[in-house]
């Protein structure tokens, strides 16, 4: 398996942790049976649940780019040293970003983001 797939699976990894740390935390908070019935609107936690929860969402939004551009590479055969290198930059600064945001640090979680869309922006570029 290539670095950008094994990176993939690791962040895939990643987002199956953060939303088992915002559904559980989202259980400390909320009464069991209004998160098992049919919410209408969107249920948030308070302080470091919903910060969770968010950055959880957040997760899901650059996984899709994340997924895309490493399928595209490896598919096309142009998986290289630079993918691979935007791969690991992708998921270790989206690891520091789901620390930074739990602890509560607001600009470094702004910097940490824009490291996580370098990473992403470092694979495309292998693909133009």
């Amino acid at each position: 398996m290539t670095a950008d797939l094994t990176y993939l699976v690791w962040t895939v990894a990643l987002t199956i942790v953060q939303v088992l740390l915002a559904s559980s935390g989202a259980m400390s908070q909320i009464a069991l049976p209004i998160l098992a019935g049919n919410r209408e609107a969107p249920v948030e936690g308070r302080g470091w649940v919903g910060r969770a929860q968010r950055a959880h969402r957040n997760m899901l939004e650059s996984l899709v780019l994340f997924t895309a551009l490493v399928l595209v590479a490896h598919v096309s055969g142009q998986a290289n040293a630079m993918t691979a290198l935007g791969a690991a930059l992708f998921f270790y600064s989206r690891l520091a970003y789901l620390v930074v945001y739990l602890v509560g640090v607001p600009w470094l979680r702004t910097v940490v983001w824009c490291v996580s869309i370098v990473g992403l922006v470092m694979i495309l570029l292998q693909l133009v």
